[in-house]
């Protein structure tokens, strides 16, 4: 059988018989709500980096645990998002077939070409080197589609419309070459779909999920080269949550507003205001240790310099208090580095600080 859940009465029957038996404890890991069809309407983005070999796969849908059926990766192989009528086998026979030196095409090609349901499949391949594929079958009705390009493959059915694929990939080919971590781009991708009215349905669970995979020496901890897969398999607003925690785990600048804390976003902001000479502006860099993450008077002072000079709010303005970072003094941050022709530079120097690898 070729698709999880499409059993016969007499096959469902025997099934649950040995259920009783043996397999009892793997069937409650499994969402209820999967019931007998194994569905993923949704959309998603399958990706690599050049630069780092990551690849990795971000997707959301409104059905429970997308994680645990749409993404596949291999490490220094590429990485496959299997949707719609889902067949999690083609994960697996896709990866092989590039790991063994198909292209995309050809490997997406020959595990089709012997599915009897692939018309109701929805599939995106990419490579470790850039190449991508996709099949999109006759779907359900609604709007299905999939776009392509260098590094990626975002696709998507039951969607509001082709807006929603051409968001995802639109803000994935923005951030080519940022020098940002693959997971991030990912995300951002997801949220752009999501920003343009992503799923059509509503009233339904809703889930989303980013996984990525390093070949580096000493990037992952463990021996699969996983070095992010954060699963939300059920929130109201679940591709905001998978934001959240990516954010709050890397320790990013801005997941939290700061005010006198130590941590070591708190260290970020200490570059960029030296970048932007506020803070030491004689001194070469700005070393990482425990005195450069403590929020001291100092580096408040740099950033109540420039919080004026944006014109936002200074100490005893309306009750504003010293060295005051939130989200929008963030993103001025990164928006006067950009200006300045710094922000690469920047990005490239907090990189390796904001690395999950849990």
């Amino acid at each position: 059988m070729s698709v999880l859940g499409r059993a016969s009465v007499s096959t469902t029957f025997l099934w649950a018989l040995a259920a009783c038996w043996t397999c009892a404890p793997l069937w409650a890991q499994e969402p209820v709500a999967w019931g007998e069809e194994f569905v993923f309407h949704t959309f998603s983005i399958a990706g690599v980096d050049p630069q780092t070999g990551e690849s990795g796969v971000a997707v959301t849908t409104r059905n429970a645990c997308v994680g645990n059926g749409v993404p596949w990766v291999r490490v220094g192989v590429g990485a496959v998002a299997t949707q719609a009528s889902t067949r999690t086998a083609y994960g697996q026979e896709i990866l092989d077939l590039l790991e063994q030196g198909m292209s995309p095409q050809d490997a997406l090609d020959a595990a089709t070409a012997a599915d009897e349901g692939r018309d109701n499949r929805q599939v995106g391949v990419v490579s470790v080197d850039g190449r991508a594929a996709q099949f999109t079958g006759r779907g359900p009705g609604a709007w299905a589609g999939h776009r392509s390009g260098p590094n990626y493959a975002a696709q998507g059915n039951v969607l509001v419309g082709p807006e929603v694929v051409g968001a995802v990939a639109d803000a994935f080919e923005a951030s080519e070459g940022s020098g940002r971590h693959l997971a991030d781009r990912l995300v951002e991708a997801l949220e752009a779909g999501q920003a343009v009215g992503g799923d059509r349905r509503v009233g339904r669970q809703q889930s989303a999920s980013v996984m990525v995979v390093d070949p580096r020496e000493g990037m992952a901890r463990r021996a699969d080269g996983q070095t992010v897969h954060i699963n939300v398999c059920q929130h109201e607003t679940p591709v905001a949550e998978v934001r959240r925690i990516y954010d709050t785990v890397s320790g990013t600048l801005g997941f939290r507003e700061l005010s006198l804390p130590v941590g070591n976003d708190v260290w970020q902001v200490r570059v960029i205001m030296h970048a932007l000479g506020y803070y030491r502006p004689d001194d070469d860099t700005v070393e990482r240790n425990a005195q450069t993450m403590r929020y001291d008077q100092e580096v408040a002072q740099a950033v109540d310099a420039f919080r004026e000079a944006m014109g936002l709010s200074h100490p005893g303005s309306g009750g504003t208090p010293s060295g005051f970072v939130d989200t929008h003094t963030v993103a001025l941050m990164w928006d006067a580095l950009e200006e300045a022709g710094t922000a690469r530079e920047v990005r490239d120097a907090i990189r390796d600080a904001t690395r999950i690898r849990r």
